[in-house]
């Protein structure tokens, strides 16, 4: 092995250990401590269900114009997007995947994250096309992106700062200006559809790595009560990928606002230190980790894109409001002992549910 080499190698790990553990830990603030994050409680009916739960993308959540928009950008992004930066530095397969990608697919999904950034954010982001390229640039990030005609990356200028690594596709570098993570779901002449690109630096609890390739129905055979939804699984990625623009949303609880947990530690962290959704009664700390996620279709491709953008709320505030702490309270009863297994809380459900009963 050459010196250069030699010493290349040893700066990568530099880089790498100068960014864990501390960013892959990052927490980020919660929408009470943010001054403009969007307000989502996704158990206004207190039960826990799984179901399809789309509704079109022009619903009023009570959120003003955000609320229709395909991306969610606050001033939380700088928290975010290290989470993101830490993620790729420490090791990017297990962050973004591709299976049969091909390139017309990948160009309108670009095509359409960057239309609707400066559609949505002029004062963040522009464009300037040329006849043979097309130049991106992010005011938040200060990167600058040139793309060629079939928006494929060329390269990536970033004033004074590297990306590491580099980026290695146009969606692992529109991924990274944003606060949101990004599924593409393609289907074919036979009607057969698999998960094509999974850019995924917020996992909660499953990995780009296990679910690329495969199928709707298979990717969601871990969730629990997911039997009746998977027998239609067809239908309902025909209507992701045919219907206008729609939005859903998850919840799930957490002992920390930790963005990424992904099911396999990093190297030189326990699992144990590493999975968090320890509940503590002497010193409890829970949140609700809410994700709202859109559908939004593209037929002539027969591929459909899902964001994934998380947000957490601050269940010691919730639980002042006698309605929404109620709610919450008999949601986490609703649960099945699967369903328990599933949100990993089968060993501290009842000592949650003690806390959210007493006031305070």
């Amino acid at each position: 092995m050459s010196t250069d080499l030699i010493l290349t190698n040893f700066l990568s790990q530099l880089t790498i250990k100068s960014i864990m553990p501390n960013n892959l830990f990052q927490e980020v603030k919660t929408v009470e401590e943010s001054k403009d994050s969007a307000y989502y409680f996704p158990l206004q009916n207190g039960r826990y269900e799984v179901k399809p739960g789309m509704t079109l993308l022009d619903s009023n959540f009570s959120n003003h114009k955000v609320d229709n928009q395909l991306f969610q950008i606050d001033s939380n992004f700088h928290d975010y997007r290290r989470v993101k930066l830490a993620a790729r530095s420490s090791n990017l397969s297990k962050y973004y995947q591709t299976c049969n990608y091909n390139n017309s697919v990948a160009s309108s999904v670009a095509e359409l994250i960057i239309n609707r950034l400066v559609y949505e954010y002029p004062q963040y982001f522009n464009y300037l096309r040329y006849d043979n390229y097309l130049i991106f640039h992010s005011h938040l990030t200060q990167e600058t992106l040139y793309l060629n005609k079939n928006l494929e990356l060329l390269k990536c200028e970033l004033s004074n700062k590297t990306i590491f690594p580099a980026y290695v596709s146009t969606l692992d570098a529109l991924a990274t200006q944003i606060q949101s993570d990004i599924v593409v779901i393609s289907r074919n002449e036979n009607n057969e559809n698999w998960m094509s690109a999974i850019h995924l630096c917020y996992p909660n609890h499953w990995s780009a790595g296990d679910k690329i390739g495969k199928d709707f129905a298979t990717v969601h055979l871990p969730v629990a009560g997911i039997e009746k939804i998977n027998q239609r699984a067809k239908a309902i990625v025909k209507t992701m990928i045919e219907r206008k623009p729609m939005v859903r949303f998850a919840w799930g609880l957490s002992t920390d606002t930790r963005l990424n947990h992904h099911p396999e530690a990093p190297n030189g962290v326990t699992l144990k230190e590493w999975h968090g959704r320890k509940f503590d009664q002497t010193n409890p700390k829970l949140f609700l980790r809410i994700e709202r996620q859109v559908i939004w279709g593209l037929p002539e491709y027969d591929t459909a894109i899902f964001t994934i953008r998380t947000y957490f709320r601050d269940c010691q505030i919730i639980k002042r409001d006698a309605i929404l702490n109620d709610k919450l309270y008999k949601a986490i009863e609703s649960m099945t002992p699967e369903s328990l297994i599933y949100k990993g809380l089968v060993g501290t459900k009842q000592d949650i549910l003690n806390w959210l009963k007493v006031k305070g």
